[in-house]
């Protein structure tokens, strides 16, 4: 997984295949134990962690003035708990995780490179969580008021907790990945695939795809997809800045 400076000898440098599939063992039994360890602890406290979660709709309700979270399969309760723990133990070994996915890479890096391992880890887990953090504290307030705001008031609402984690967990996990693009540019800039001048370049395009994406994991409303297109338009723009600090890219002008 080294890369080979110019003029040195290739098989100096080259990791025997074991060896790599070794130290890829070595790296998911972290991760793994780490993940079970955390998912554990979060079961205990399943109960409280779903009460949190499932907050926001509960004050959607509220301001409907009526409706219900219910369990519609003997089976639900238990199986969302279960589904609780998992999620809350991945946000919690998330550290442990991108530490593990980080230190898999940085044997393929030039030792200069291998000193921003632990600054990526630390910006991969901070974004993850605070686009997680955002979705749940912004976009959830708005986009459950919305959903619900669209059916009559004469038809009960019923909700299935097991159906309302599933879709809680899903756009938790999307605000998570889209707040990686700073980390995504990084590498990009890093590998010479891109410069600040082709984001500035791009920055309209850039803009309209963000809008997409937000339509797509978002409620369909101009005010949620707003919400969620700003922090990724400030976050395009401060990878520009990233970009032009990092980037290898040679340009002949």
């Amino acid at each position: 997984m080294k890369l080979v400076p110019p003029g040195s000898d290739v098989d100096e440098y080259r990791m025997p295949l074991l060896e790599h599939l070794r130290e890829l063992r070595d790296h998911l039994v972290v991760a793994l134990v780490a993940l079970f360890i955390s998912c554990f602890v979060s079961f205990l406290f399943a109960a409280d962690i779903f009460d949190w979660l499932v907050e926001p709709m509960n004050l959607a309700l509220e301001e409907r003035g009526e409706g219900t979270m219910a369990i519609t399969d003997p089976l639900e309760g238990v199986i969302t708990y279960l589904k609780v723990a998992l999620l809350a133990g991945g946000f919690f070994a998330s550290p442990v995780l991108f530490h593990q996915g980080w230190m898999f890479v940085a044997p393929g890096l030039y030792e200069q490179e291998r000193k921003v391992v632990v600054p990526l880890v630390v910006a991969s887990t901070t974004l993850f969580l605070g686009g997680a953090a955002f979705g749940y504290f912004v976009i959830f307030e708005y986009g459950f008021a919305f959903f619900l705001s669209v059916i009559d008031l004469e038809t009960a609402a019923v909700l299935s907790i097991n159906s309302y984690l599933g879709t809680a967990t899903k756009l938790l996990l999307a605000f998570g990945a889209c707040f990686q693009l700073p980390v995504v540019t990084f590498f990009l800039a890093r590998i010479g695939l891109i410069d600040h001048k082709d984001m500035i370049s791009k920055f309209r395009y850039a803009v309209v795809g963000i809008f997409i994406v937000a339509a797509f994991i978002t409620p369909p409303d101009p005010l949620t997809q707003s919400l969620m297109a700003g922090p990724l338009i400030v976050l395009y723009t401060a990878s520009i800045g990233i970009v032009w600090m990092v980037s290898t890219k040679e340009r002949e002008d």
